[in-house]
């Protein structure tokens, strides 16, 4: 089957946690944006309740067939099992989408550091209150979540390779994307976590080297992190905490 994925250009986005998944998998899909002519007006149709009466609320979505899935979590709970990036057993399978779920929670306080006010504003327009949000999650919700994740590796029953079972999930995947991110966004303070989370320091390298992840990585199809995306750098967010 050929996948259709949904997503804005420019930016790595909430469409990154979709495009691991199908990089990973070696699936055939299509970025809308990219590949097809007129992308973006192809993202925005699919926006549009005339044209599409299923409309979700907003990219990412994804379609395959006849199936149109939208939210992330949501896109890889489908995903995971076609592309074997899923447990077979069902309660391994709902303990993986809540993780998943976990780091939707995640990924919105990493974005409410830069725009703690909302997306209506600019960053230069809420410095001052991303300065004094970024200074409380850095103390306080990063070090909650990291721990998190570390503590689930280390009670997986079956080994601490891998958050859910004994092989790679849509998960593991996403982890790594928010990890990464997050070393991107605030290299200083991610540097003080590295020796208490050694499980996910494994991890990453685990995820890093699986074969058409790392061809994927390593290609044009891999979008840098930037200062438009859910992950930024602001020095001054990052200084002093």
């Amino acid at each position: 089957m050929r996948y259709e994925l949904y997503y804005w250009p420019g930016i790595p986005g909430r469409g990154e946690f979709v495009r691991l998944a199908l990089a990973d998998a070696g699936a055939d899909y299509i970025d809308i944006a990219y590949d097809a002519d007129d992308g973006v007006e192809h993202v925005d149709q699919g926006l549009d309740f005339e044209e599409n009466p299923r409309a979700p609320f907003a990219p990412p979505y994804l379609r395959a067939g006849d199936i149109e899935v939208s939210h992330v979590a949501n896109i890889l709970q489908f995903l995971g099992p076609r592309l074997g990036l899923a447990p077979t057993d069902e309660a391994e399978r709902l303990w993986c989408h809540s993780l998943q779920l976990t780091l939707t929670d995640f990924v919105a306080e990493i974005h409410d550091t830069h725009h703690p006010l909302g997306p209506g504003l600019y960053y230069e327009d809420q410095k001052a209150e991303a300065a004094r949000r970024s200074g409380l999650f850095l103390k306080q919700r990063l070090p909650k979540f990291l721990q998190y994740f570390e503590q689930v590796l280390a009670n997986n029953p079956t080994g601490d390779r891998w958050l859910v079972g004994e092989a790679c999930t849509t998960a593991d995947l996403s982890l790594f994307q928010v990890v990464t991110g997050l070393h991107y966004a605030f290299p200083k303070a991610m540097a003080r976590h590295d020796n208490a989370t050694p499980r996910i320091g494994a991890l990453m390298r685990a995820v890093a080297q699986r074969p058409a992840l790392a061809a994927y990585l390593d290609s044009s199809r891999r979008m840098a992190f930037n200062e438009n995306g859910l992950f930024r750098h602001y020095p001054e967010l990052d200084a002093a905490h």
